[in-house]
């Protein structure tokens, strides 16, 4: 079957289409058909003025017109969509997404931040790797930050900060929230001596790619902190041409490595894996798991 997952971010909106198959065993294979990326940067808007503008408005209405024709063309047969941070903020966010569901008939769901941390959480990427460890899930995005940590199997807590990329452009965190976040992940992870990262969200993607680490293998804590200086060094526009970013990519690359960089020192932990994961393969994995449960076994 073709499942497909729509996640409407601060910084941009995508679309994830994947094949999901079931092996001998019955276990679910997760392969990925397309993924498209809008950068529709509604955080720019609401994190300013407290609501999204007309012109984000109706180019977020054309651009779920433009994922539709993408469903049909790849005979998708069931879809998820949700909002974050931005819409979670936004003044006017019901209306948008009345007239979303008017001009498309889909139907977009603003999750919470705890659910969005459970939605990343759905990737089982952690599964895979030594049980004898513990993991911290960081998922950074334009508006807000996710933290998801367990031990042997067992979720320990999931927590969800209003410190993102463009909020921190924007001068939309304050000192109280960073001293908020920092007490809770030091008390959070005291006493996990063997705590590893996994990152997702675009920004840790990018650094990873420029990197030239081998697929698999972690990013050290200090590859982060000299990747942070050297990139804050340097303007958008100068980072646009050295490193071959997008300039919706040049701006927060930088933001996003200070929030990585902090919550990976005050959980004193020295790596961090980049599966690139992200929220909307997490729905993809809670849509298929709904559907299982809903036509039985």
């Amino acid at each position: 079957m073709r499942l497909a997952a729509i996640d409407i971010g601060s910084n941009a909106a995508r679309l994830l289409i994947t094949e999901v198959t079931e092996n001998g065993n019955g276990e679910p294979q997760f392969n990925k058909l397309n993924l498209v990326r809008v950068p529709l940067r509604l955080g720019f808007d609401v994190f300013e003025t407290g609501s999204i503008s007309a012109t984000k408005s109706n180019k977020l209405v054309e651009t779920i017109k433009a994922y539709k024709h993408l469903l049909r063309i790849y005979d998708v047969t069931h879809v998820k969509a949700c909002a974050t941070s931005a819409m979670r903020d936004a003044r006017n966010s019901a209306e948008i997404l009345r007239k979303v569901y008017k001009e498309t008939g889909l139907e977009i769901k603003i999750i919470s931040g705890d659910e969005e941390a459970s939605y990343i959480y759905e990737n089982h990427i952690a599964d895979n790797m030594n049980t004898d460890h513990s993991y911290l899930y960081i998922d950074v995005g334009g508006g807000s930050t996710e933290l998801t940590c367990f031990a042997r199997g067992r979720l320990l807590f999931k927590k969800s900060f209003n410190i993102g990329t463009i909020r921190l452009l924007k001068q939309q965190v304050t000192e109280a929230d960073w001293e908020n976040m920092k007490d809770f992940v030091k008390a959070g992870t005291k006493g996990f001596s063997d705590l590893i990262a996994i990152g997702s969200g675009g920004n840790i993607n990018k650094v990873f790619s420029l990197s030239k680490r081998k697929e698999g293998k972690p990013l050290s804590l200090e590859t982060l902190k000299d990747y942070y200086k050297e990139l804050s060094s340097f303007t958008v526009r100068q980072r646009m041409e050295l490193y071959k970013l997008r300039e919706d990519r040049a701006d927060v690359i930088v933001p996003a490595l200070q929030i990585y960089v902090n919550v990976m020192r005050w959980a004193a932990i020295e790596e961090i894996y980049v599966p690139k994961i992200g929220l909307a393969d997490g729905l993809i994995h809670l849509l298929y798991d709904e559907l299982k449960k809903s036509t039985g076994p």
